[in-house]
């Protein structure tokens, strides 16, 4: 179905609705995006995950792909993910299903007949495979079942009858995992398995985990093997008390023939990401010490390989930082958020940092070549998704394309217009954000306001291509997206503004950037419309709960209720570190911060979405804020989507739906209605 449709029902502006070019909701199954980059150890080719929307089995799918350095022969290599160069560049391994389903590592030869190895034959999924120095052996790890604790003296049941399965027994705080369900007892531990296949080996045992983990969650490990292939470095908390632990880990290193364990960060913090210098003297890291504050900012770190020496470099950098690469043995590059988008930047372990971009781009940083002096990442700008570019270690120069993923489609697609703008809250705070004008747009006439609000709340809205917010704007309406306090990539001051104040000071931003647009003079004030999903879902709640200046509002995967959050969540802990005191010790702040108890002042039309799969957000956030708006006699429904955990858009067609539910229910509401 196209946008253009969806206009009769959302009844707004019509000057140029008959342009077949607008971007469509159906475009949404078309736009196709690049990751992952990795370079050959030549620096002459480069593999990458390219992600679709299959349109058959509703899902979004990747597979591999290769370019040369030129962006030349871009072609299909493989069906799986985390394609990595084996260090000598004659062979990459990745993961992929094996003929019963199972994700298992394989290992391919590039050259000659290109032939392909199973190394793993596991009933367990392998995560983060790091190849050996030598290209001997592969590291990855792998969670593994622990046996059950409680058993009782359960009579045998008569021959042929049909007892009730046998309840499951939970003794831990952590028993769910949104994407995952209810997960099974049992700790993440590493391996070793040669190269060329056979009997993966366990390194680690017992009741603890490798790799770190932000509130339990399993995502893999930080693992960097030794130059001599002696040792491998990782991250995780070696603690039996973790379930009850959070933000805590170290960083270790193992001896690979004895599996003797040593912790090299002291310090109690969330120290994570370790990667080993070319030399193998020194180990970088990201992470920050203890601090019962709800954010805390990553940074750099640098350590002997003996953990030794340890110190933090690119200090005076204000900004988050991630995916750390070595180029040499004493420059690292790495990612950071900043004002809204993400560069690439360079420091040296001595102290200095320099910016390697410096433009309206997102960037991923993939990896870096010793031998070509070649950076590879992706990159995302308003108009354009994300694909493969390459850069020089120098700094000098713009960033190359390689790949051109989406020519086909938007070369005949008009896209609107995407405006960056700063503003000032009440209390003299600047803040930032960017408007999508529809295409062919007008500042004569007037035009509905879309204001959508970030997840997080520690998180950043960026300038990059934003699918979600072209369609929403193609019919003709105005979309603003912001940064308030809380948001990251404006220094750690700024996001700790909402520290154990949450929601707080960012509705002052929020109705902030409302008030820059309106005086701008195009926008139609009796057609105004907020909403947001997880964080967001938290802040358009509270806003409508604020304030009746919105005609309607699309409340996605709210938490409503700070209280059955924390016993309902996938991640208790993070809902309590917004409190300095448990709800049974000082309910009042958990009750104010919560939007369920404002519920009292709402007036506005609320349509609330959420995937009945959620365990982050759970439906039952969804469902008490629901009901009390029905009690009120607000103007209300809820959309329960199938097949989705956190968000509502996994699924290629719940992501039309979740932009058409929002247009049609909008287009039913003005201000002037209520009045």
């Amino acid at each position: 179905m196209k946008v253009i449709i969806v206009l009769a029902l959302f009844a707004l502006v019509t000057s140029g609705y008959a342009d077949e070019s607008r971007f469509e909701v159906s475009d949404i199954l078309e736009v196709e995006y690049a990751s992952d980059p990795q370079i050959s150890p030549d620096g002459q080719k480069v593999i990458y995950t390219r992600r679709w929307a299959d349109q058959q089995a509703d899902r979004y799918k990747s597979s591999v792909w290769i370019v040369d350095i030129d962006g030349t022969g871009n072609r299909f290599l493989l069906e799986g993910s985390n394609a990595r160069w084996s260090p000598s560049g004659d062979r990459i391994l990745y993961v992929a299903n094996d003929p019963h389903g199972k994700p298992q590592i394989f290992v391919r030869w590039m050259e000659g007949e290109a032939s392909v190895t199973q190394v793993t034959r596991s009933e367990r999924q392998p995560y983060s495979p790091v190849w050996s120095p030598n290209g001997q052996h592969i590291a990855f790890v792998a969670v593994m079942p622990a046996k059950e604790t409680w058993n009782i003296d359960l009579p045998a049941a008569p021959e042929g009858a049909k007892w009730t399965e046998a309840p499951r027994v939970v003794e831990r705080l952590h028993y769910r995992q949104d994407r995952a369900g209810l997960t099974d007892r049992g700790y993440s531990h590493l391996f070793v398995v040669s190269a060329d296949s056979g009997t993966a080996r366990q390194l680690t045992s017992g009741q603890w985990n490798v790799g770190a983990r932000f509130e339990q969650i399993f995502s893999g490990a930080g693992l960097s093997w030794s130059k001599d292939n002696q040792h491998i470095i990782f991250d995780g908390l070696q603690d039996e008390n973790h379930d009850l632990i959070y933000r805590d880990s170290h960083i270790y290193r193992i001896d690979v023939g004895t599996a003797e364990i040593e912790q090299l960060t002291q310090e109690r913090g969330r120290w994570y990401a370790p990667t080993v210098s070319p030399n193998g003297k020194t180990i970088a890291f990201l992470g920050h010490a203890y601090s019962d504050m709800s954010y805390v900012m990553p940074r750099l770190h640098v350590m002997n390989i003996d953990g030794s020496g340890t110190k933090q470099i690119a200090a005076d950098l204000d900004r988050p930082t991630g995916n750390l690469f070595w180029f040499g043995n004493r420059t690292l590059f790495f990612s950071a958020q900043d004002e809204g988008y993400v560069q690439i930047y360079r420091a040296n372990t001595g102290g200095g940092v320099s910016a390697v971009t410096n433009d309206k781009s997102v960037y991923a940083l993939g990896s870096v070549s010793q031998k070509s002096g070649l950076v590879v990442a992706t990159a995302t700008s308003a108009q354009s998704p994300r694909e493969v570019v390459k850069l020089s270690t120098n700094g000098n120069g713009e960033a190359q394309a390689l790949t051109d993923l989406n020519s086909d489609l938007l070369s005949h697609t008009s896209l609107g217009e995407v405006e960056e703008i700063w503003f000032e809250a009440e209390d003299g705070n600047r803040a930032h954000g960017w408007l999508v004008k529809p295409p062919g747009f007008d500042p004569e006439q007037k035009y509905p306001l879309i204001m959508e609000i970030h997840g997080g709340p520690f998180a950043m809205y960026n300038g990059g291509f934003n699918y979600f917010f072209q369609a929403l704007a193609a019919p003709g309406n105005v979309v603003l997206y912001t940064n308030p306090r809380g948001s990251t990539g404006y220094g750690e001051a700024f996001t700790q503004a909402i520290d154990h104040a949450y929601p707080s000071v960012d509705y002052l931003d929020l109705i902030a950037a409302v008030d820059a647009v309106v005086t701008q003079g195009f926008i139609d004030e009796d057609q105004m419309y907020v909403g947001g999903c997880s964080g967001g879902g938290k802040l358009s709640s509270w806003v409508i709960g604020h304030t009746n200046r919105f005609a309607a509002a699309a409340v996605r995967c709210p938490v409503s209720n700070w209280m059955s959050f924390a016993g309902t969540a996938d991640i208790p802990f993070f809902g309590n570190s917004f409190f300095e005191k448990p709800f049974w010790e000082d309910p009042e702040k958990w009750l104010h911060h919560s939007s369920l108890m404002h519920i009292g002042k709402v007036e506005t039309p609320t349509v609330v979405m959420t995937g009945v799969l959620d365990e982050r957000t759970p439906m039952s956030q969804s469902e008490e804020y629901y009901a009390a708006l029905k009690i009120r006699g607000v103007p209300s429904r809820l959309v329960r989507f199938n097949g989705e955990y956190h968000g509502t858009a996994s699924r290629p067609s719940n992501g039309m739906r979740t932009v058409l539910y929002m247009l049609d229910w909008y287009g039913q509401h003005k201000r002037s209605d209520r009045d």
